[in-house]
């Protein structure tokens, strides 16, 4: 599995995406641990309340995603 990170100059400043991307990757090394499955590539987009928005929110908003993005069926790319 690979994951990627991303927050675009609407977030904030340098510091503010800096630190986004920091709270997203906490949260990606607690979720997906669990959560992740392998083949797939994660892409985590901060917006701009992910700085301010408390740490167990953006947990379970990572595991409601994933639990619909698997129950979807999604594929995973080059596994046709």
């Amino acid at each position: 599995m690979r994951v990627g990170f991303t927050a675009s100059r609407k977030v904030g400043k340098a510091v503010v995406r800096n630190r986004v991307k920091r709270r997203l990757r906490a949260v990606a090394r607690e979720v997906l641990a669990r959560h992740g499955r392998s083949g797939y590539d994660y892409v985590l987009i901060g917006r701009r309340n992910t700085v301010s928005r408390p740490y167990r929110d953006l947990v379970t908003d990572l595991e409601s995603a994933l639990s619909r993005l698997h129950a979807d069926g999604f594929v995973a790319r080059g596994s046709d």
